[in-house]
């Protein structure tokens, strides 16, 4: 009998050691943005923010701070009213709303730059801050009646100014706008409103992401 303790007593100091290894992170995470962020026409556990919780153990809660229509100086004029503590993660995904309303680029790359110093101030450390490009709408139903190939051209330019922000800064940068335009031919990645993502089209952003994510958090 003392000897099927032995190897009983080894199973279960190993398994409690793993268990402790893995929750000793218990990361936060925020995530800031718009309707792209909150998941719109979907339910909120399947948005991307809550599915980076459920795929990446390292990371434990995230508050979203997000709200359909928000344009960048939305987001900056509710932070202005916010105290926050610093978080291990934190995203940052804005812009599309600035677009649709015919806003001066000029305005977004100011304030875009405002936002992203918010974000990376936010952060414990910078490594672990990360921008997701803009999706393209204009592959949805309502995008090609409002001129498919226009937003095509400005969903791009709002990237290209994102992506240079992302770079000037340091902080990781995920281009998920050319899986958004295969929703063109594949309905399944759009939520019910056919408009914004579906939780499938989430689950790619993901599947993206996480590695390069996990990666920088446990090497911070």
């Amino acid at each position: 009998m003392k000897y099927f303790l032995i190897p009983l007593c080894i199973f279960i100091l190993f398994s409690c050691y793993k268990e402790k290894e893995i929750n000793q992170y218990n990361l936060r995470y925020l995530a800031l943005g718009d309707s792209y962020t909150i998941g719109e026409g979907i339910e909120f556990e399947d948005n991307y923010p809550n599915q980076i919780v459920n795929q990446i153990f390292l990371i434990d809660s995230v508050t979203v701070i997000a709200k359909t229509g928000w344009t960048t100086d939305e987001l900056i004029d509710t932070l202005n009213n916010l105290q926050l503590d610093k978080f291990d993660v934190v995203s940052l995904l804005i812009g599309v709303n600035n677009q649709f309303r015919g806003y001066q680029i000029d305005k977004y790359v100011m304030e875009f730059e405002n936002l992203l110093i918010r974000a990376i101030d936010y952060s414990k450390d910078k490594k672990n801050v990360f921008v997701l490009s803009i999706p393209d709408y204009g592959v949805t139903p309502f995008g090609k009646v409002k001129g498919q190939e226009r937003i095509y051209r400005e969903i791009n330019s709002y990237n290209n100014i994102n992506k240079i922000m992302a770079e000037k800064y340091n902080v990781m940068y995920f281009d998920i706008t050319e899986i958004s335009r295969k929703a063109e031919n594949d309905t399944s990645l759009l939520a019910e409103d056919k408009l914004h993502p579906s939780k499938k089209m989430y689950k790619i952003w993901i599947d993206k992401l996480k590695l390069e994510l996990i990666d920088s958090l446990k090497n911070s």
